[in-house]
């Protein structure tokens, strides 16, 4: 079973590998830095359109994020 604390680990993850700031991001997705900051925390998950968007600027595939590897 897919956990939260599982999707946030690898959002986490991924937007550190990214190189780009939180900030940076944020402003790609017309979005404040402090849901950016709520995603790696797992304070709340991003909306489904949202998180599509964050990976294509992560250039990651969302079935990672949704941990559909495991």
């Amino acid at each position: 079973m897919i956990t939260l604390k599982q999707i946030q680990e690898r959002l986490a993850e991924a937007i550190t590998q990214s190189g780009l700031t939180q900030n940076e991001i944020a402003k790609r997705l017309g979005i404040k830095q402090s849901q950016i900051s709520c995603y790696i925390h797992g304070k709340k998950m991003p909306a489904l359109d949202t998180l599509a968007n964050l990976c294509k600027v992560l250039d990651i595939d969302a079935n990672y994020i949704l941990c559909q590897d495991l």
